[in-house]
């Protein structure tokens, strides 16, 4: 498993899918797990997280900027989960910042993910290339939660 700490938050910017990767699902399914879960599928393993740990209270937050989601994450308490790992939402709120160059709105989502996804324009489960479900929760899996540390 991999323990990730503030050090290891970045940017989901850093990822962000050319015009080919957003034109095609087959290319944009084989980036690394990293860049698939930081650019096009995050929420996709943000409600993974929250629906993996069903005795937590895991919230699902978004980054907008100008009233546009642009990165989804799981939010447990102080933590927060994306495609860094888990990490001290603080760290995860200013790599992102940074990398924007301006500041960030953060809300939190209330909805499930089929509206979510038809309100912000976001793919379902059953319209990537393939089924992403199995790869988040590998991804998942891979990072230890701050409350087994």
């Amino acid at each position: 498993m991999i323990s990730r700490s503030s050090a290891g938050a970045r940017a989901a910017g850093i990822f962000r899918r050319t015009p080919l990767e957003r034109s095609d699902q087959h290319v944009s399914w084989d980036r690394t797990d990293q860049a698939f879960f930081a650019a096009g599928a995050c929420h996709i393993l943000a409600w993974t997280c929250r629906a993996a740990y069903p005795d937590r209270p895991i919230a699902i937050e978004a980054l907008r900027v100008e009233d546009q989601v642009f990165h989804v994450y799981a939010r447990w308490g102080t933590w927060a989960f994306d495609h860094s790992g888990w990490s001290p939402e603080s760290a995860l709120l200013a790599v992102n910042e940074a990398h924007e160059g301006r500041p960030l709105e953060r809300t939190t989502i209330t909805t499930g993910l089929a509206e979510f996804c038809a309100t912000h324009a976001h793919r379902m489960p059953d319209q990537y290339w393939a089924d992403p479900l199995p790869r988040a929760l590998d991804y998942l899996r891979r990072h230890v939660p701050p409350w087994e540390r």
